[in-house]
């Protein structure tokens, strides 16, 4: 999903201050003989321009998930599907002893790393499986977290604008950060429902 699509899923159900309006007219070239089309086209500006003005004063602290499910570098591959499979999450922050982030673990690097034909593709794995020819998690059923995971990890600090959190999982191609203190620690996690859930929120109220 990338900015564009989160936008669309914003309801219009804004209330647009008057600085808004004067924006979207500027927006317009030309002189305006108002007509409907016109005041739709003025609300469409005025629109954009409200929404980037809430978004900007949004950030990580303020729509971060603070109870986040981690686990260690030295965890066994068992102990972090379980975790994953326990919470409903499709990855997990990996962790230095010290509590700083090693790096992410997804269930993405799991099928990369299974044998699966179709190494992206989770039905490629129930296909591999119904074969019989042998479990396709014997490669890695004796590693740890280290070894499959993303490194180094893509995170933010606190102070990170919602907007760029948006374009990083855009251009990365990714669907949470972890979130970090001024001194490397997680202490939360992003993910593009919390951006269009927020979004949503604060356009609505």
């Amino acid at each position: 999903m990338d900015d564009t699509t989160e936008k669309k899923d914003i309801p219009l159900e804004i209330e647009i201050s008057d600085d808004d309006i004067f924006e979207a007219m500027k927006d317009i070239q030309g002189y305006l003989d108002i007509t409907p089309a016109d005041l739709k086209e003025i609300y469409k500006f005025a629109y954009r321009h409200a929404y980037d003005r809430i978004m900007k004063s949004v950030r990580a602290r303020d729509i971060m998930t603070r109870e986040v499910f981690s686990v260690r570098r030295s965890t066994p591959l068992k102990e972090v599907a379980e975790v994953m499979a326990a919470r409903g999450v499709s990855g997990v922050p990996v962790l230095e002893d010290d509590g700083r982030i090693a790096g992410v673990i997804s269930g993405k690097d799991f099928l990369a790393n299974m044998g699966a034909k179709d190494k992206k593709n989770f039905m490629a794995v129930v296909a591999e499986c119904l074969k019989g020819e042998g479990c396709i998690t014997m490669p890695i059923r004796c590693k740890k977290a280290e070894d499959l995971m993303t490194s180094p990890a893509i995170a933010v600090d606190e102070n990170t604008m919602v907007t760029e959190i948006a374009a990083i999982f855009s251009a990365k191609k990714i669907n949470r950060v972890p979130v970090t203190d001024k001194n490397g620690a997680l202490i939360g996690i992003v993910t593009r429902t919390d951006i269009v859930h927020s979004s949503t929120v604060r356009l609505r109220t």
